[in-house]
């Protein structure tokens, strides 16, 4: 018996511990001690704030005057060493007499390193002139007009155009072609061997023969008139000089790799500073 009532006292012990354990813990949780985040600052449910402040760096790149991914924003360019007005008209997509005529560069086109050049169409004076009054019109008198001494320049520089002949500048496989709305086509990529011959692809003067172009490695470019000019890049050899005349069909590289991911031909033609397609003046292959 004895055994008995000291296990039911110790089960009655155990139930009021429990229970003080438990008011002990709601009267902590009113009283709204150091564990409570439900007291009142005016706002529901307020968020903690970050202790970490962001601190903005400063901007230190500075643009460089001849950097070759925003050449459209440029206006101006300051010339290098190996640089001529053609390969700087190449750069930008202009004819080099535009570029000549802005800077007042006359023939034959003598630029010396680090002058400044424009390379961008200067802004138009839009000055409106007056209207005439309607009574100061007067009706003219049509008559024909007699071909110009410019027009007949232009007639005769238009069949100079057509009996331009061209030919493939090396042999292999077209794994890139020209595209208007791509920059990045602006011409024919062709595969082939690294030494492997590059000719050219109609009669001319070279105007560029270098590497100071970024993106076409080691480049000849040949003047063929004052309209057509052609490009030959990633060369790993190159056999000709500036001012040098050149015939068609002339070895004027070898194939290589420069600046390039792998061997090939970068081919580009372009009329009046623009890029075309150059399959409209090559021949069909068979």
């Amino acid at each position: 018996m004895e055994l008995l009532s000291i296990k039911l006292s110790m089960r009655r012990n155990g139930i009021l511990l429990t229970s003080a354990i438990v008011c002990i813990a709601l009267l902590v949780g009113c009283t709204g001690g150091p564990a409570s985040y439900s007291y009142y600052t005016g706002v529901k449910n307020p968020r903690p704030k970050s202790s970490k402040t962001v601190v903005k760096q400063p901007d230190n790149t500075i643009p460089s005057k001849n950097s070759s991914s925003s050449h459209r924003n440029h206006t101006y360019h300051y010339v290098k060493k190996g640089d001529t007005l053609y390969s700087i008209a190449w750069q930008y997509g202009y004819d080099a007499r535009e570029i000549a005529g802005w800077n007042r560069v006359r023939w034959p086109y003598t630029i010396y390193p680090k002058q400044k050049l424009r390379v961008k169409p200067p802004a138009k004076n839009k000055k409106t002139a007056k209207s005439p009054s309607k009574r100061s019109i007067k009706p003219k008198a049509t008559r024909s007009k007699k071909p110009s001494s410019s027009s007949k320049y232009t007639s005769a520089s238009k069949q100079k155009w057509r009996k331009l002949s061209w030919q493939w500048p090396t042999k292999g496989k077209i794994i890139g072609t020209f595209s208007a709305r791509d920059r990045g086509k602006k011409g024919l990529d062709i595969a082939g061997k690294k030494g492997q011959p590059v000719y050219s692809a109609s009669g001319g003067q070279v105007v560029y023969s270098g590497s100071g172009l970024r993106g076409y490695g080691n480049l000849i470019i040949i003047k063929h008139n004052d309209t057509f000019f052609s490009a030959y890049a990633h060369n790993h050899r190159l056999y000709v000089k500036e001012q040098q005349k050149v015939k068609k069909g002339q070895h004027i590289a070898d194939m290589g790799s420069s600046e390039a991911q792998r061997v090939m031909l970068h081919f580009e033609v372009r009329r009046n500073g623009k890029p075309v397609d150059p399959k409209r003046y090559l021949p069909k292959r068979r």
